[in-house]
């Protein structure tokens, strides 16, 4: 049974998500605020982190970041507020996906599915020659990395980037190939999320060594 910490000020909404999930065979933890949240987070050190972005106090995009200092846990922002903004600052605090508000609830949970999938460890396979681009070394396998020799530290997401970007240098990558291959959902017309993952990979590997091909995908410069 997967652990899942749930932060919703409202109660109606609280209450109807927790029992949705709780019916799919979660166990969750409940919080009506920020602070909270963060208490009850260290308490239970759930799977998955489901914060709603407008919270009292703390609020969920702080929450996100706080977690993330502490935790490698998934989490996934909920927003009824249709700002852009709000997306990319939570997903540059440490988020991992974001579900706007309304949303049905099997939309929750199979989202909570992909993060969970994601989470879990790849099954280990023999270690093979790194692969060379420019200053960038990366292991395909194990996908160990390393900018001018020195080791790069990049989250689930970002490997999992990575690892497609590697299987197919020179190669432009489509958004939507991303989304079902990385987020395991398919196209939906909403490519914030994954852009700011893609800008992040970026920031860590050498921007130059991913090339931007508008309004279509991206690349790996071979």
């Amino acid at each position: 049974m997967y652990d899942v910490l749930l932060v919703e000020d409202d109660e109606m909404t609280r209450e109807a998500t927790r029992l949705t999930l709780e019916e799919r065979g979660y166990r969750v933890h409940t919080a009506a605020d920020g602070m909270t949240g963060l208490e009850l987070f260290r308490e239970t050190h759930p799977d998955v982190a489901v914060l709603d972005i407008m919270l009292p106090g703390l609020n969920g995009v702080s929450l996100a970041g706080r977690i993330r200092e502490e935790s490698a846990v998934r989490v996934l922002l909920i927003s009824a507020r249709n700002d852009p903004v709000d997306v990319v600052l939570g997903l540059e605090a440490g988020a991992d996906d974001y579900v706007a508000k309304p949303f049905d609830g099997p939309v929750l949970v199979a989202r909570i599915r992909s993060l969970l999938r994601r989470a879990a460890p790849a099954e280990q396979e023999p270690e093979t020659t790194a692969l060379h681009f420019g200053d960038l070394g990366v292991c395909p396998v194990s996908l160990s990395v390393r900018r001018d020799g020195k080791p790069v530290d990049l989250t689930a997401t970002e490997l999992k980037l990575l690892r497609e970007f590697t299987a197919s240098p020179g190669i432009v990558l489509t958004r939507d190939l991303f989304l079902e291959r990385v987020w395991d959902y398919p196209w939906s017309g909403d490519t914030r999320g994954e852009d700011v993952h893609v800008q992040r990979l970026r920031a860590k590997i050498g921007r130059e060594r991913i090339e931007t091909v508008r309004g279509f995908g991206y690349k790996l410069r071979a």
